[in-house]
């Protein structure tokens, strides 16, 4: 039977789409094929619209899914499938646009069955779903392949994902894995590039990097209660957004500090975690990307150390895919009949088979 999946991604960035083909029948990940297809800008304004209440939402959600799952086809087309052999399914993790498994709901959009129809092969999406069914947070969910593609025996690691959102996974040699999200990550960073650059982002940190973080600011943003609220735990635009950075700025700041104050957030509040629940790690293996902003891993080297922070390419996979990758795993889980969750990471009653199934 072929172990050959396929894994779609996009996050909370809103870039685009990542896509890859993984060969899952060895030890660790084999990586054969990859794309990426940018979302135009008109369809990122409504994703990033749909974070919040609005009028005909319900009919908007459903149109930008159609649209998402034409993007996701897109980007399986460039994977060239045929050429590699049969493919077993896609795991297709969808748009998130809600979050809020305190209210028993998580929400990721994307029309699978469009995208099963489109791209003719199963596909297994809305894993988040069945966590928070069982009292779980439904994220992060990648710490269960983060342990499969990253553990090592002989040093104690960290696996952190700078995607929209920072998330960690500690794998220790020995003992439980641990993961959490530690908080905004490159959202906020790229919301005000956005607005004083009209920037998708600030290429590699250089806006940041020539700022001065403000003190003041960055007491008032670290203030946030989430930072310090014990795991399991997830986040989202739901919480960290435009609205919550204004309610702390008293105005007047000088907007390339406060960008490096943003950056300061985003190092801070991962090394205060790592330090908190992941105390002896020898190595962080940096995704997402953020892995590609060299004024961030610069910071977090200097906040880590003595532990190494490096990029995710350096094992095997390129930052910008791992959690691509992670859903080409978690579909063949699912198709497997086996859990795909750490209930010590979501906090899940137990161990359960993620996603909802779509026959091709």
């Amino acid at each position: 039977m072929s172990n050959l999946y396929a894994g779609l991604m996009s996050g909370t960035s809103m870039d685009g789409v990542d896509a890859l083909l993984a060969d899952l029948g060895a030890p660790r990940p084999r990586i054969l094929a990859h794309s990426h297809v940018a979302f135009e800008r008109s369809l990122r304004a409504e994703l990033l619209a749909l974070n919040a209440p609005g009028e005909n939402e319900l009919e908007r959600a459903a149109l930008a899914g159609n649209a998402l799952a034409r993007h996701y086809a897109q980007a399986i087309a460039a994977l060239d499938l045929p050429a590699h052999g049969a493919v077993r399914a896609i795991g297709c993790h969808g748009q998130t646009v809600r979050h809020r498994p305190e209210r028993g709901y998580t929400l990721q959009i994307g029309n699978a069955a469009l995208l099963a129809e489109l791209a003719g092969l199963p596909v297994v999406a809305d894993f988040r779903s069945r966590d928070v069914a069982a009292g779980g947070q439904g994220a992060p969910l990648a710490p269960a392949f983060h342990a499969a593609a990253f553990s090592s025996a002989q040093e104690d690691r960290v696996v952190l994902n700078l995607g929209g959102f920072a998330n960690i996974t500690w794998l220790p040699r020995s003992g439980a894995v641990l993961g959490f999200d530690t908080g905004p990550a490159n959202c906020l960073m790229d919301l005000w590039a956005a607005r004083h650059l009209g920037t998708a982002h600030d290429e590699n940190g250089a806006w940041a990097a020539g700022g001065k973080a403000d003190a003041e600011l960055l007491s008032r943003l670290l203030e946030e209660p989430y930072f310090l609220a014990p795991p399991p735990k997830s986040t989202g635009r739901d919480r960290f957004n435009g609205a919550w950075l204004e309610a702390r700025l008293r105005g007047g700041e000088d907007p390339r500090a406060v960008q490096a104050t943003l950056l300061e957030l985003t190092a801070r509040s991962i090394s205060e975690a790592i330090a908190r629940h992941a105390k002896g790690a020898r190595r962080v293996i940096a995704c997402g990307g953020g892995a590609r902003n060299a004024a961030l891993m610069r910071r977090l080297n200097e906040l880590l150390a003595p532990a190494v922070v490096n990029a995710s390419d350096r094992h095997g996979i390129a930052p910008e895919l791992v959690e691509a990758a992670a859903f080409a795993w978690l579909a063949q889980q699912a198709l497997g009949g086996r859990a795909g969750n750490l209930p010590a990471v979501t906090g899940a009653r137990g161990g359960r088979v993620l996603g909802a199934i779509y026959p091709k």
